[in-house]
């Protein structure tokens, strides 16, 4: 993609932002915390504006959770759609705020276009925003008792001033939560006679197995003992053996690892746990036991090597779940060889998993001060509608997109009782996916019905539950730095995202150089220190840390 096209929109969208101190939400809205909400029995009817992002085939005016919100709730819905291009849909989202002529309901999606927390304290003090305090109070009982039930979600939904601006999607994704794991290829492990590694050793042993004696038994030295890509780096699995390795809400090429260090921000990548862990990987990078184009190959590279078309050449990869690096339902059955490894313990007996929070800290739910107080209202009656189960079942999946289970359905944890069924082929155009996606809770994910073998094509979700135990007893979440409760300062914003870019870039590209020898882990890394402190490290950690402190 050329590069002016995506300057300009940056451009555009900063400019914008920049420029709504100029605007105001309209005089229709109530601004006034004071004055109370309306009392309303029954379903009057409403009509609301309402901005979201549109996948390619959905129509939100014809969709039938829509038109199930119209019967339900007698609101009808004019919507200002965008794709689901983040690009393209923050900028649409952007100019909708800049133009005076607001939605009442901004409905947004995480990945997409949804509202940072710095931003929803900017447009609440232009006069943008509604607090959403008192209507939640008012109409939003089942926003209420999911608020008491995960305390956390209430935290990170409310600014240090107490109000609600908007509301962010909880969503309790187990696998999602565990990101960094590695699955290696157990049928190669079978065919040479070993067990799972479960030390750093033991996993350099059995790399140089794969690498050497031909386990694929195609006569070739074409084997590739471990392999990754740039958005699932092989760096934080096996760093978790030195010390814990968290992913934090960047991309890995800017993660600065930083962490909650018994109360105080701090980052990983400046202590000797970090500087071992590089020097354990660097050993079986300069062995060749890891893929060369690790650090630079996209996804579809990695995919390609795990489809490789002359047979099975890949022993082993860092992501999250294996169809990101093998095509499933392969008539070879190689995507059902490899198998979650758990976390390797170190030489000094240390073995972490990274835990990254799936909920996005922000907001995709934002009624703005152009919405009256019967439009207020209608809104939160309709998320305190997704805030139920059969809201949010028919919500994500449409009315005719799911079931009561059978007598014969297991739920993804079989501890619990199954509470539907997904159907298999859902009716088009049924859903607002991930637009309701709100009170996602692990009771409401865990009591799906699942296939009970976790490597049929409909197990699928069950063979990531299950490799996911593997890796939470390793996690040590205490030591997660909480970005949801640590709410930045309008202030402080930019210069923050520029300290984050430039410690965070600083530290993955180091990792890198040192790994592959361009750094020197020994003559190299008291210069290494002294630029992280000349990037600002001592600022970076004193501003989260002052928004940690505003809330705890």
């Amino acid at each position: 993609m050329p590069r002016s096209p995506l300057l300009t929109r940056a451009a555009v969208a900063g400019t914008l932002l920049g420029t709504l101190s100029a605007c105001t939400g309209g005089s229709s809205g109530n601004t006034d915390a004071s004055e109370p909400l309306p009392t309303i029995t029954g379903n009057p009817p409403v009509t609301l504006s309402v901005f979201a992002p549109q996948a390619a085939d959905q129509n939100l005016k014809t969709n039938q959770f829509t038109q199930l919100i119209k019967r339900k709730f007698n609101i009808t819905i004019n919507w200002q759609t965008t794709t689901q291009d983040g690009g393209a849909a923050k900028e649409k989202r952007q100019i909708s705020l800049a133009s005076g002529d607001l939605p009442d309901v901004y409905l947004l999606i995480p990945w997409v276009d949804q509202f940072s927390q710095t931003e929803l304290l900017k447009l609440s003090g232009q006069g943008v925003v509604q607090p959403l305090n008192k209507v939640i109070d008012q109409y939003g009982p089942n926003i209420k008792k999911a608020f008491a039930q995960v305390p956390a979600y209430k935290r990170m939904a409310t600014a240090p001033d107490g109000k609600v601006y908007g509301m962010p999607q909880w969503v309790d994704c187990y696998h999602c939560s565990y990101p960094s794991k590695l699955w290696m290829n157990s049928a190669w492990l079978k065919k040479l006679g070993l067990k799972p590694p479960t030390t750093t050793d033991e996993f350099r042993d059995v790399l140089k197995a794969f690498k050497t004696k031909d386990p694929n038994g195609n006569g070739k030295a074409d084997e590739v003992p471990l392999s990754g890509d740039t958005g699932d780096t092989i760096i934080p699995y096996l760093m978790n053996a030195f010390i814990d390795t968290p992913n934090g809400n960047f991309t890995p090429a800017t993660n600065p690892t930083l962490v909650l260090n018994h109360g105080k921000a701090d980052i990983q990548a400046d202590k000797g746990g970090w500087r071992e862990g590089l020097r354990y990987i660097k050993s079986l990078y300069d062995e060749g036991l890891i893929d060369s184009s690790v650090f630079t190959q996209n996804a579809d590279a990695l995919l390609k090597l795990g489809d490789h078309a002359g047979g099975v050449v890949l022993g082993s990869a860092t992501v999250m779940h294996p169809s990101i690096f093998v095509t499933q339902g392969q008539k070879d059955g190689r995507d059902q060889q490899y198998d979650a490894l758990p976390p390797l313990t170190g030489p000094q007996g240390k073995s972490y998993a990274t835990y990254a929070s799936p909920s996005v800290p922000g907001a995709t739910f934002v009624v703005t001060t152009k919405a009256s107080p019967n439009q207020q209202i209608a809104a939160i009656k309709i998320l305190n509608y997704i805030f139920s189960q059969e809201g949010e079942l028919n919500g994500m999946f449409g009315p005719k997109g799911w079931v009561k289970p059978g007598p014969g359905d297991v739920a993804l944890d079989e501890s619990l009782t199954t509470q539907y069924k997904r159907v298999d082929s859902p009716p088009p155009n049924g859903n607002w996916d991930a637009l309701a996606q709100y009170n996602n809770t692990a009771q409401f994910r865990n009591t799906q019905a699942v296939a009970k073998d976790p490597k049929s094509p409909d197990g699928y979700e069950r063979r990531l539950f299950d490799a996911t135990k593997l890796y939470e007893p390793h996690a040590d979440k205490a030591e997660t730095f909480p970005y949801g409760e640590a709410w930045i300062d309008p202030t402080q914003a930019s210069e923050l995202a520029t300290l984050q870019t430039n410690i965070g870039t600083f530290v993955q590209q180091s990792a890198v150089q040192f790994i592959t020898g361009k750094k020197s882990l020994d003559s190299d890394w008291d210069s290494y220190l002294k630029n992280l402190d000349q990037l600002g490290l001592k600022r970076f950690l004193q501003i989260y840390q002052q928004a940690y402190d505003k809330t705890h």
